[in-house]
Parts: structure tokens; sequence; C-alpha cells
């Protein structure tokens, strides 16, 4: 059975509050696949190992280039760069979704020497996990870690060289913002990519949740892009709503599945505000900005005060907000209810 991860506020106050999937700087940068190229970063050092009077390097290894993951890498960086200045150096390296480049690009961390490896996305942490036991690694965008690590009776920390922050909102409360809005739907189809094994948890948890509440639901699940099309067009055929979890293929991949979902008429509700603002009606966000900015604290206080990170809890967002993407709504004839914010 699954683990559900214990509800943790997140410890101080963010210095900054970026809603997630809102416009970021893009620090990330695009790679071609499978060369990790590296970008340059911040605090007046660059990419590569960073300028060498730097009294850290952190390697950050980013899944893929889209807006929340984005965000997360720029609130990590920026923490980092508020609390150390020129004292951290940044290696910057996107992966362009190829899980093979995730280890590559670990590896060379563990070859570099770096002084702490930031994983975002699933991914990139599996592959930092298998490649150092002892630098200090930290998630973020990160759903569940006890699926992601495959760890038996989760307590909130791994007890290993792991720790960071997580991206899932509270998926329940997806089941009731479903329900809210499609009190009238029989059929939800749940769909996400087989490949991503947080994706699971979370179809797994939302399923139960919305059976509960007498649906129906059937999953359709894709390998990888290539079959996103196809899947997403035999949900369309056989379901009345459409519930995509917080998964990066899907989230490069928006454009693809709304150009079937939206003429078809089928609304969807998505895991994470980037997603909805690609093809969503609805989502319940969080900023991905800021988990990323308590991952850069949670590095400040290993690198500088020593903090074990084999104790260090798991930390998720402290707030989330019911959104609602305007334009397909208005397409799709949908009212939605007082409390809910427009995505800009």
């Amino acid at each position: 059975m699954k683990k559900k991860l214990a509800a943790i506020v997140l410890s101080g106050i963010m210095a900054v509050s970026v809603l997630a999937g809102c416009g970021t700087d893009g620090n990330a940068g695009s790679s071609a696949a499978g060369t990790g190229n590296s970008s340059e970063s911040q605090g007046g050092s660059t990419a590569n190992g960073g300028s060498s009077d730097a009294a850290y390097t952190v390697g950050i290894c980013q899944l893929v280039q889209h807006e929340a993951l984005d965000a997360a890498t720029q609130g990590f960086q920026d923490a980092l760069t508020e609390k150390l200045g020129d004292q951290v150096s940044f290696d910057l390296q996107n992966a362009s979704g190829d899980s093979p480049t995730c280890a590559t690009i670990a590896n060379q961390f563990v070859s570099n020497k770096v002084d702490l490896i930031l994983a975002n996305a699933t991914a990139p942490l599996q592959a930092a996990a298998a490649a150092t036991t002892e630098i200090p690694i930290l998630g973020t965008s990160i759903t569940d870690y006890a699926t992601a690590l495959q760890i038996d009776n989760w307590t909130g920390v791994t007890g290993t060289n792991i720790s960071g922050t997580s991206d899932c909102a509270p998926l329940t409360e997806q089941a009731d913002m479903l329900h809210e809005l499609f009190p009238d739907a029989k059929t939800v189809g749940m769909l996400y990519c087989s490949a991503e094994p947080n994706s699971a948890y979370q179809v797994e948890i939302v399923k139960g949740a919305l059976e509960g509440m007498g649906y129906t639901c059937k999953e359709y699940s894709f390998a990888d892009s290539n079959d996103i099309a196809s899947v997403t067009t035999s949900a369309t055929a056989e379901c009345d709503v459409i519930y995509i979890p917080t998964d990066n293929t899907a989230a490069s991949a928006t454009e693809v599945i709304n150009n079937v979902c939206l003429p078809a008429g089928i609304p969807i509700i998505a895991g994470e505000e980037g997603i909805c603002k690609g093809c969503g009606v609805a989502t319940l966000s969080i900023s991905y900005y800021d988990i990323g900015y308590q991952s850069g604290l949670m590095a400040y206080d290993i690198l500088v005060n020593g903090a074990d990170v084999s104790a260090m809890e798991i930390q998720f967002a402290p707030n989330v907000t019911k959104k609602f993407n305007a334009d397909i709504c208005s397409q799709l004839n949908i009212s939605v209810p007082d409390g809910y914010v427009a995505i800009e």
C-alpha cells in the first residue's frame, strides 16, 4: 500500500511568494536531449563547477524545462544566494526529460565532488540516490518520497542522505474540487504517465476518494509523450471529466492534451497550476517557487550549520489556492463558484 505523507507545515515565512506555474525567469534553460547542458547560475558565478573562490558548489539536476520546475529551481537558487551571495555557485543541468541523462548528470556531480545536490523532480532524485550515499541530496517537486525511494514504514524522514520538499497538494481536496465543479458527472478518466511512480500514487488516492463519492474512475496511462494524443482521445470518448495529477510528462504536453479535450468538450481537473494553465479548468495550486525556496533554506542549514539531512523532515507548501483557467472555463460554459482565483 502506498504511504500517505504526514502533513508537515513548512518552517518559516518565505521571503518571496510566486504562485505555481506563473512566469519565471526560466533559469533552468533548455538543452538538447541527452546532453545535460548547463546554464548560467546565480550569485555571480557560472555553471560547470562555479567560480573557483566559491565556498560551496551545488549541483542542480532538473528533469525538464516547464514553468513549475523552473520556479522551484529559481526559488532554491534565490534562497541560497540571499544567504550566501558569491560564496555559493551552481552547476545547473537540465536532463530534457531523459532519465538516463539524469543518471549521467548525478554521476558527474559526484565526480566533481559538489557539496550538495538538488534533485528537481522524481527521476533526478532517484538518479542522485543511486549515485551517492555521502553527498547531501535535497529534492523538490517530489510528490511522495516513500514511493519515489521505495521506503517502507514511512515516518516523514528518509534516514539517509536525502530530504527535501514535496509538491503534493492535498489529494482528497482535489477530489472534493472535482465533485464541487462536476457533481453530475458519472465517469472520471485518470490520465497520467505510467513511467512516473508519483503520478500513480496520486491517482490511487484521488481515485479512491472519487469512488467513495460514487464516481466511476477509469485509468488511462501513457508510457511517454508519443502516446499522449491517442490515450487522451480514448479518455475523452469514454469519460465526462478527466483528472491529471502532478505529472511532468503531461506538463510538457498540455497543448497536445488541450487540442484533444477542448474540442471534445471534456473538462480537466489538474494536479498543479502549470497543467491547468495549459489544458485544465481548475486546480488546487501550490507555489513551486516557495517549495524550491524552502529547499534552499534547508540547503543553507546543511551546508553552513551542519544540519543532519537524514533527520530533516520532508516539508510541504504552507498554502493551497483554488484556481481556474478563465479562458477554458468560458469556452466550455463552466461557471466557477466563489473562492476561486483566475490563473494569470
